[in-house]
């Protein structure tokens, strides 16, 4: 065959249209919402010499086959979880029957796999410093078993400051449990996993799917952040490990994140979420542990632990909930808010109720594509009645959902379709009017170092930016 020949070529663009449009056909068939299979079909189907290689890494999935295998893992460890006994808090700890404020979320007792407990402590863990204080001292005091997981871990100061002080717990017969994800931790060495082998730790990573093919998906990441140590003091929120998040990144410092330290019967659904993952990637259980007894008092809490396997979209579906059930106020931040339209829709209808509905975002980006689709709705959300506010000092990474007087959410979870279908996420629901008030606090205190978006803004922005931002906003739900 003429390799120069311009038949050759002719016959080459056409079988890449042709790919392009079964790669069109098949993302109508597989991509879970409109928006997102419209954002893939339509380049897929009229330009796929560009989009064909990004839809093989970023979309082309065989998502329910992977729904399915990880359904059937969540089964085998629940199987293998039975004749521990695993589950006498739930008939011992009292529930939240009798919480008007949880019984306004109606939704979240079927919704969230794990139950709403009483009886339990929180703290409210505000920046890096403080977050990476406490998690270290409770390893320090660790004697049994520690679980950790994070999304990211970085071998720089803090991720080596982690690995010496879990490499010492080993070595004091503690048993130690770390999963990171494999695509959020793509940069960390081997080398770094090895010494912590070497030194009785058992770590793996959180791969999406096993085979040759999926080595390029980078979809179905673990978001979660998680510590547990000894089943008495866990810990979870928006920080992973790396210096960045103790203002270690010029660009981006000072980093502003929350997270949250718990201890109490809720401590046991942290354990089975990072049970679930553990099983996923090793096949086998950690240790799980349950004190004998929890306070009498305390705070509510619910963990809603979501994935693209559940049978519901559980972490889109709860910022439904949470909007729909307030009747006074709303306060939102996420680092990235790219809301799909049931969630729009939710914020702009809490605003015709009446409801104080403010969004805070950060003012500096750290992914310029998702800042510029985030930017349109935005402008779209000021437009609506909602108010939009940009984090001045550094950048803003937290993830809070404070609602009416009592009830807050603090996790991993951002206000996108990436958290919303696509990743492992967890989130701490608390139903406690003191706590709500530290929260409220905290908010304020982030809405004082902020400026509010005007509707000035949008028209004061060049013809070219929101040509930009419009671009950004027709793949924002692949994003």
């Amino acid at each position: 065959m003429d390799y120069h020949s311009p038949y050759f070529f002719g016959y080459l663009l056409g079988l890449v249209h042709l790919l392009g449009i079964v790669a069109a056909l098949h993302a109508l068939f597989t991509v879970r919402t409109a928006q997102g299979a419209i954002a893939w079909a339509m380049p897929l189907f009229f330009i796929p010499y560009l989009t064909l290689i990004p839809y093989l890494i970023f979309g082309a999935r065989s998502f329910y086959a992977y729904i399915k295998a990880r359904r059937q893992a969540n089964q085998e460890m629940h199987v293998a979880m039975a004749n521990l006994n695993w589950r006498p808090w739930v008939e011992e700890a009292l529930t939240a029957r009798e919480s008007e404020s949880y019984a306004a979320l109606r939704a979240m007792p079927k919704l969230g796999r794990m139950p709403c407990l009483a009886n339990n402590q929180v703290k409210l863990l505000i920046d890096g410093k403080a977050t990476f204080d406490a998690i270290f001292a409770a390893i320090e005091k660790a004697r049994d078993v520690v679980l950790v997981q994070f999304f990211i871990i970085h071998d720089d100061s803090l991720g080596k400051a982690l690995q010496q002080l879990l490499l010492r717990k080993a070595a004091e017969g503690v048993q130690v449990f770390v999963l990171y994800d494999r695509v959020g931790s793509h940069a960390l060495p081997s080398s770094y996993s090895q010494l912590l082998r070497d030194g009785g730790v058992q770590i793996h990573a959180f791969a999406t799917r096993r085979g040759w093919f999926n080595r390029f998906q980078v979809n179905f990441r673990n978001h979660r952040k998680i510590v547990v140590v000894d089943g008495l003091l866990g810990f979870i929120g928006g920080h992973n490990v790396g210096d960045e998040y103790l203002g270690g990144h010029p660009q981006l410092s000072p980093w502003r994140d929350t997270h949250v330290q718990i201890s109490g019967p809720v401590l046991a659904c942290l354990q089975e979420s990072f049970a679930e993952d553990w099983y996923w990637a090793t096949r086998q259980l950690p240790p799980l542990i349950l004190p004998d007894a929890y306070p009498d008092n305390g705070v509510l809490c619910q963990a809603l632990a979501s994935g693209p396997a559940d049978p519901q979209e559980t972490c889109s579906l709860f910022f439904l909930e949470a909007i729909h059930s307030a009747t006074r106020r709303v306060w939102i931040t996420s680092p990235y808010f790219i809301p799909d339209e049931a969630v729009f829709a939710a914020l702009r209808l809490a605003v015709l109720r009446g409801v104080d509905v403010r969004v805070l975002i950060p003012s500096r980006p750290d992914h310029r594509i998702v800042y510029a689709a985030s930017s349109l709705f935005a402008f779209e959300a000021v437009r609506a009645g909602i108010r939009m506010f940009r984090y001045q000092p550094g950048f803003l990474h937290q993830k809070v959902v404070l609602v009416d007087d009592d009830v807050s959410a603090i996790g991993s979870a951002n206000l996108d379709n990436r958290s919303f279908r696509l990743n492992f996420e967890i989130t701490l629901l608390t139903v406690d009017r003191g706590f709500a008030d530290q929260v409220e606090n905290m908010l304020i205190n982030d809405f004082e170092q902020a400026r509010e978006i005007t509707a000035e803004d949008s028209r004061d922005t060049h013809r070219l930016q929101q040509l930009g931002m419009r671009i950004a906003r027709l793949i924002s739900p692949i994003l």
